[in-house]
């Protein structure tokens, strides 16, 4: 059956109309919980990346906002009625389910901070060659209006938050977020809490960004550190390292076969990350997939 144009783009009017529906929708069924991690310092958990807040007398400061037409939900969790608006929204990184939210709170009057390269990615089109999404730009004002190259500090709520790039980790605009008063630390996706972590190769991501960055957090830590993963349950200092132990023997097992050689698909066939699959196969990515990413950064 052939369409004529004019169907075409009702059809296509019909598609984008129904899929907003759907997903706003899908998304009133969210429900976010909050855990407290010191007087000051909670973690939210939605759908999307894991959010952290900071609250006190100087006002509210946020970590991430997951997806667009979540902002509601989020608000009524952090008590925005009652303390004001939040003040700083740090993006760890440009990926919409942490940034999704942007424009809704910088309408409410917040300052969006991220690494130079989230701005720039959320700039200009993108693909993300794993999941193949094109991903349009954000508009004007879902953008960080305040970026920094490799560290900015912030003395608020009586803590030292402390905001550090990693290079071309999960992406090449990653922050990790430290709050030594409070001891948590937030990981955004450079770590995935007991799964396979997901690595943006497309958005300047690598196994040796991701391993670099953990093994440089890790001293700053102890064992009451409370860690906020991008994604998964709240996590601890020994958790954090024995992901980073699979890490560095999947990456060690795949170089070994780069170095003799074998292609892709052989590696793959192999899949040397299978066999940590009864315990890292968690979340989205699967066991092949993680080996996939590995030997993609590696040959990159």
């Amino acid at each position: 059956m052939k369409y004529s144009t004019k169907q075409i783009i009702v059809i296509t009017a019909l598609i984008i109309i129904l899929s907003t529906i759907v997903n706003a929708q899908d998304m009133d069924k969210v429900t976010i919980v909050t855990t407290e991690l010191s007087s000051s310092i909670f973690m939210l958990e939605g759908r999307g990346g894991n959010i952290a807040f900071c609250k006190g007398d100087d006002g509210l400061f946020m970590i991430d906002d997951q997806f667009t037409g979540l902002t509601d939900k989020i608000k009524e969790a952090i008590g925005t009625g009652n303390i004001g608006i939040v003040n700083f929204l740090i993006n760890t990184h440009w990926h919409s389910d942490h940034t999704g939210g942007n424009e809704d709170w910088a309408n409410l009057g917040s300052i969006i901070v991220a690494h130079k390269n989230v701005r720039k990615r959320l700039s200009e089109k993108q693909l993300i060659k794993f999941f193949n999404n094109e991903v349009e730009p954000s508009p004007a004002d879902a953008l960080p209006i305040l970026t920094f190259s490799d560290e900015v500090i912030f003395y608020y709520n009586d803590e030292e938050i402390i905001v550090k790039h990693f290079a071309h980790a999960h992406t090449d605009g990653d922050a990790v977020i430290h709050f030594p008063n409070s001891n948590v630390v937030h990981m955004g996706d450079i770590y995935f809490s007991g799964a396979f972590p997901f690595i943006d190769i497309s958005s300047g991501g690598s196994i040796e960004g991701v391993i670099n960055a953990i093994e440089q957090i890790l001293p700053t830590l102890n064992d009451s550190t409370k860690i906020i993963p991008g994604h998964g349950k709240l996590s601890n200092k020994s958790e954090m390292a024995e992901h980073l132990k699979m890490l560095k023997s999947v990456k060690a097992e795949v170089k070994s076969l780069v170095d003799k050689g074998e292609s892709e698909d052989e590696i793959l066939k192999e899949n040397p990350a299978l066999k940590f699959a009864y315990k890292w196969e968690t979340g989205f990515i699967k066991a092949n997939q993680f080996t996939k990413f590995v030997y993609q950064s590696l040959k990159n």
